[in-house]
C-alpha cells in the first residue's frame, strides 16, 4: 500500500528572517518574521527551473538577511498585540551553495515540485528509461515500492502525461520478467502465460497494472543501472497529474533503494525544493557527504508495514513552547515519514494544543476559512510583515528537526495570495499512525541510510 497523495496547491514562497531570543523553560523562542510584499511577488516566480541555463548549475539566489537575538515575550496579553517588525536594517547574508554531489558510489539529479506543470503535490524527477534512453518524469515516493511507466500499447487506459509513452519496441534493453522469478514473486505472483504481471492500488484508490518487467535505467550521462523491474503500465486509473509514472523508493524487494542498495551502499536522500525555488531541490541515490550537521535518528520497522519509514516521534515544539502531551500520544501508533503525503497529521489530542497554540501566537491576524484538512487559515491582506513561530520535531533517541519556515504555513490560492493556513492536521482515530508530510520537509536535505537503519535531517539544503 502507499501512502495517500493529498490535494493540494501551492503558494507564494518568502524570503525571511529567523529571530531567536528569550527563552522559556521548554527551550529557546523562535519566531520568523515574513514580508507580505514577498509572498505575493514570488507566486509568479515560483517556476520550475532549468538547471542548464545557469553557469553553476544553480539559479541566482535571493539574500536572506539575518537579526542578532531578539526578545520576545513568551505569553504577550492581548492588548499588547503583535512584536513590532525591527527597524534596524543588516547587511545581506547568502547561504553557500548547496552540496556538491557525493563523492564514491552515488549520483545527483534535480527534483521539482509537482506544481510545475505535472498537477500533483508531490515531486518530480526524470529518469531515463531504455536503450537508448527515453526520458521520464516520474514522481517519487518514500511510501511506494514498484516503480512504473505508462507504457504503448496503452490496452487499457492511460492518462494523459505531458512526454510520449514510454515504447518498449524502440529498446534493444527491455524484457518482461518471466513467472516463477524473484521479483515475479514479489510483485505478487500473477502470470499470463510466462509473462508475470503486477496490479498496485494505492491509498487515495488510484492504481497500476500492466506488465512487469526489466529495463536499464539512465540517472546521468555517466550512470546507469541495468535490469531494473519495474511496471510497464498499460491500464493507469486515478490522477496522476501528468507525469509519466512512479518511481518508488520505499523497503521493499523491488524499489529503487533496494535494487540499487549493492551499487550504491544501500543510502538515498532527497532535498524537497523550498516554494520560492531560490535553490534546486535534488535525489541522491548512494551515500551522502557527511557535512558535520546532520541529525540522525532510528529508522523504525513496523512489520505490518514492510515498505515504510517511520520514526520515533515523541514531542513537538512550537517557538519555545513544548507540547504537555506524553510521548505515548505518538509512540502508541508510530510515525510515518513520507514524501508522498502533502500535509503532516497527527493524533487530536496532539493536534488540538498544537493548534490552540498557534492561534495564540497568531492572534493579531484575522481568521480566514479552513483549506481542505487545514482549519486554521489566516488572511494577511494589508500586514507588511507577518510573524509566526518556529516548529521542530524532536525523537526519542534526543534528534531534532527544525522545520523550516515553508513547512509551517502554505499559502493555497493562486487569486487570494495573502491567505495562509497551518500546515499541519488531526489525523482520524481510525488512522494507524501519524504522518509527517512533504510540507514539512521542505528545504531539508533528508537522509535515508537503509543499511545502517537510520534517517538523518540536515536543514537548509536546498
Amino acid at each position: 500500500m502507499a501512502s495517500p497523495r493529498l490535494p493540494s496547491l501551492y503558494g507564494g514562497l518568502l524570503v525571511l528572517a529567523l529571530l531567536c531570543g528569550g527563552a522559556l523553560a521548554a527551550g529557546p523562542t523562535r519566531y520568523f518574521s515574513v514580508s507580505l510584499d514577498q509572498v505575493v511577488g514570488s507566486k509568479a516566480r515560483a517556476q520550475c527551473y532549468d538547471p542548464s541555463s545557469f553557469s553553476d548549475g544553480m539559479p541566482p539566489m535571493l539574500p536572506v538577511v539575518a537579526f542578532p537575538p531578539m526578545f520576545f515575550p513568551p505569553n504577550p496579553a492581548p492588548s499588547e498585540g503583535m512584536p513590532p517588525s525591527p527597524a534596524i536594517a543588516f547587511p545581506p547574508i547568502y547561504f553557500p551553495p548547496a552540496p556538491a554531489p557525493a563523492e564514491g558510489p552515488s549520483v545527483t539529479i534535480p527534483d521539482v515540485p509537482g506544481t510545475s506543470g505535472f498537477n500533483i503535490t508531490e515531486f518530480v524527477v526524470v529518469i531515463g528509461f531504455g536503450t537508448p534512453s527515453q526520458p521520464s518524469a516520474l514522481l517519487f515516493d518514500t511510501g511506494s515500492d514498484l516503480s512504473w511507466v505508462q507504457c504503448q500499447p496503452c490496452t487499457g487506459h492511460c492518462y494523459q502525461q505531458n512526454d510520449p509513452l514510454f515504447d518498449p519496441t524502440k529498446s534493444s534493453t527491455y524484457d518482461v520478467v518471466r513467472c516463477g522469478t524473484p521479483e515475479c514473486s514479489a510483485a505478487g505472483g500473477m502470470c499470463n502465460g510466462t509473462t508475470c504481471l503486477y496490479n498496485v492500488t494505492y491509498g487515495d484508490g488510484s492504481s497500476t497494472s500492466g506488465a512487469l518487467s526489466q529495463e536499464t535505467l539512465t540517472f546521468s550521462s555517466s550512470r546507469k543501472f541495468s535490469s531494473f523491474p519495474f511496471g510497464c503500465g498499460t491500464t493507469n486509473l486515478g490522477d496522476f497529474g501528468s507525469v509519466d509514472g512512479l518511481l518508488g523508493l520505499g523497503r521493499g524487494q523491488l524499489s529503487l533503494a533496494s535494487q540499487t542498495a549493492s551499487s550504491f551502499d544501500g543510502t538515498f536522500s532527497y532535498c524537497l525544493p523550498s516554494h520560492n525555488m531560490t535553490r534546486p531541490g535534488f535525489l541522491s541515490i548512494g551515500a551522502a557527504p557527511d557535512t558535520g550537521k546532520v541529525q540522525y535518528t532510528a529508522m523504525i520497522k513496523k512489520p505490518q508495514y514492510p515498505s515504510f519509514y517511520f520514526v520515533e516521534l515523541v514531542s513537538i515544539d512550537i517557538g519555545g513552547y513544548v507540547l504537555p502531551v506524553p510521548p505515548s500520544v505518538f509512540t502508541s501508533k508510530g510515525t510515518l515519514l513520507d514524501s508522498g503525503t502533502t500535509f503532516t497529521y497527527i493524533p487530536a489530542q496532539a493536534y488540538t494544543l498544537l493548534r490552540d497554540r498557534f492561534k495564540f501566537t497568531m492572534k493579531g491576524y484575522n481568521p480566514a476559512p479552513p483549506f481542505q484538512d487545514l482549519d486554521t487559515c489566516y488572511d494577511f491582506s494589508g500586514q507588511s510583515v507577518i510573524f509566526q513561530p518556529g516548529m521542530s520535531f524532536k525523537f526519542s533517541d534526543g534528534a531534532v528537526f527544525d522545520i523550516d519556515i515553508f513547512g509551517v504555513m502554505i499559502y493555497p490560492y493562486v487569486d487570494h495570495p495573502a491567505i495562509g493556513c497551518f500546515a499541519f492536521a488531526s489525523s482520524d482515530p481510525t488512522d494507524q499512525f501519524s504522518i509527517i508530510g512533504n510540507t514539512q520537509q521542505r528545504s531539508a536535505e533528508v537522509i535515508y541510510d537503509v543499511v545502517a537503519e537510520k534517517i538523518g535531517f540536515v536543514p537548509l539544503s536546498c
